[in-house]
This record gives C-alpha cells, structure tokens and sequence, in this order.
C-alpha cells in the first residue's frame, strides 16, 4: 500500500456557548482547523484533524499548521501510511520540530492503517479497555456568580466532573474555586487547572488558602521545576499538562516525582502514534492518565476516545468531547455521547465517515 494522493481543507469551528476564556485575558471565539485526507493506491482514505486553541495556548498556530502541511506532504507520497513509525521518523527528518504541523497527517495515516486492516483504531492501540470514557466539563473563566452558575448548570445535566479555569488574580480565584465548590454536590471531582498562569509563589498562596476544598491542581506553573517547587508543599494530588510536549519530558517528570497525573495533547506531541507510545510507557510507570487534544471536531475527539478507550480504565481520569463545543460538522456521525460519558463510532479506523462537501474546496492538494 502506499500514499497516492494528499489532501488538507480549513475549517474554522465557532463555539457554541461563545469566546472561550482562561486567566490573564486569554479568549478564542472558534478552533482553527486543518483537517488531512490521505488516500491510498487501494482506494481507501484516512483522516485527521488538528485545531489550535487560539494562538495564546501552546507553541501552536493554524497559519503554522496549514504552512507546514504544504511543506510535509508531498515526501509522504509513494510511502507506506500503515508504516507509521517509519512515516513519524521521516517527517521529523524532512521538517524539525513542530509537531503539531504533523499531528494531523499521522492521525490519518493511522486511520487509514486501521481502515486497511478492516478494525477500529482502539485495537491497533491496545484494545479497548472499556466501552465509554467517564467525561468532564470545563468551567471557564468568570466572575464569581459566572462561574458558580455554569458548575450549577453543568452539573444538573450530569455531569460529575468539572474542570475550573484559574491562573489569574490569586485572590479572586480563592473566591471563585470557594464558589464553585460551596455550588455543586460534595463528591463533584473538581480539578483547578491553572494553565501555567502562576509563579510558584502565586500558586502557594492559593493552595494554602483552598486546603480545605477537594480537588486536583492541574499546571499551576510554567515549568516542570516550578510546578515541583509548589508541590512540595501541597497535600493534593498534581496533574500536569502544558509541561508534557515530548517522552523525555514525560521521564524528566517521572523522575522529578513531580506529577500524580499527566494530561496528554495529540497533536503537542506530534500525533497517535507518538501519544500512544507515551501513553503505554507512562501507564507502567503509574501515572494516571488523560487523552484529549487542544481542539477540534468529529475526527479529532474520535482519536482522542479511540485513546482513551484504549488507556487501562483503572489509570484513566476522563475525556471530554470536544466536537460538543462547535457550531459546525465535519462528518455524518459522531463519537456517541450519552449522559456523562463517551464512547468511539461503529467501524474502521476512526469511524468517522467525514462528509467532504462540509469541509469546502481544500486549499492544498498533492498526487494523482
């Protein structure tokens, strides 16, 4: 089998529920999408999908992604696309770094690696461990009453888990994690997830003053020594995120001791193939574990169940479905959501039967 034809469409995903806000005036309206087709000699075609979080969330941007597909694509031809580690390893040598520019295009090679052999993508990644994934919802960031109201409403349609945006004024923060939690149900698992906003004497002052509230601290500093500096001294359990771009950095912070759990984004670190082995590795060392990605729709949040379904349901922490927060479609179906949790599409690969007539002309083409 090898790659023939190489196609990529931009698709702009508005949110549903409007701009999406963190700490320190950081909003985005919509995800900037590059989705990938690849096709091969024998017909068949796999997909995938990357969406930058605005340009403010990680090292990132859409114009990036779409410059660097025009770049990649074309060595990719005439290759085998089920090859995906030899597929990985040649992209990393015709382009350096950036690997969210190639987290798009192993995600289709992967889909069309499982297409070809006529599974779903969670059996080439291990199997599934369970039928759904336990999901969460985030509460962004807002006043206090704002954001009390939306934990309120999130959790009487459900749902058991939220994830509280900080990172900005330590003080007003105490007042809206106090909020938040006096507003939901005790057992309601609250994660505090900063997004690298603080210093470690910032997020300090924050644990000391919320000792007596539940939750899990999520990337309270920029980087893995600062975050371990804060958790030295907190008797709660750390999540990191932002920090984990690369395996080494994934070891660095297994070593450090610096991290209960970790937060894997797809395309932060190059696509399936690279979070599936950073995955498996980090589950034997004992971390618990989340998939997910920084945005987009149909394909992208079915990789990311086909992940987390794949991931030992006993060291996995949740989901969330990502293709619930935009206006548009890209496909016929969708990962299914019932209640409070998610499962993968019936069929092949991804499952996603993606319509191209949703998706516009594409702006690069390459083969025949």
């Amino acid at each position: 089998m090898q790659i023939k034809t190489i196609k990529a469409y931009h698709v702009v995903q508005p949110f549903v529920d409007g701009p999406y806000r963190m700490s320190k005036g950081r909003v985005a309206d919509a995800f900037d999408a590059v989705i990938v087709a690849i096709t091969s000699d024998s017909g068949l075609t796999g997909w995938g999908e990357m969406a930058p979080l605005g340009n403010f969330y990680s090292q990132a941007f859409a114009a990036g992604v779409r410059a660097g597909v025009i770049e990649i694509a074309p060595h990719l031809l005439g290759h085998d696309p089920r090859a995906l580690a030899s597929i990985g390893r040649l992209m990393d040598t015709v382009f350096k770094g950036h690997p969210y520019i190639k987290s798009a295009l192993d995600m289709a090679c992967s889909d069309l690696a499982a297409r070809a052999a006529d599974v779903p993508l969670v059996t080439l990644l291990g199997g599934r461990e369970s039928e759904t994934a336990e999901l969460y919802k985030v509460v962004t960031h807002g006043t206090v009453d704002a954001m009390a109201a939306l934990a309120k409403r999130i959790v009487k349609d459900g749902f058991h888990r939220l994830q509280v945006k900080v990172g900005g004024n330590v003080h007003d923060d105490i007042e809206r994690v106090t909020a938040v939690a006096a507003s939901v149900p005790k057992g309601t698992v609250i994660f505090c997830d900063a997004n690298a906003g603080w210093t470690p004497y910032q997020a300090r002052q924050f644990t000391d003053a919320t000792r007596a509230i539940d939750y899990t601290f999520e990337q309270p500093c920029t980087t893995i020594d600062e975050c371990m500096s804060v958790r030295r001294s907190l008797d709660k359990p750390m999540v990191l995120d932002e920090s984990v771009a690369s395996l080494d950095d994934m070891l660095d912070i297994h070593r450090k001791g610096a991290a209960d759990g970790l937060t894997l984004k797809i395309s932060r670190l190059g696509g399936v193939t690279k979070t599936r082995q950073i995955r498996d590795l980090a589950v034997d060392l004992g971390f618990m574990i989340t998939v997910e990605d920084t945005g987009g729709a149909e394909i992208d949040t079915s990789a990311m169940a086909h992940l987390s379904l794949s991931t030992p349901e006993e060291r996995r922490l949740h989901a969330i479905a990502f293709h619930e927060w935009v206006t548009v479609r890209t496909a016929s179906n969708k990962p299914p959501v019932s209640g409070s949790r998610m499962g993968i599409p019936d069929g092949p690969g991804l499952g996603i039967d993606v319509v191209p007539d949703l998706l516009g002309a594409p702006f690069f083409e390459v083969g025949s």
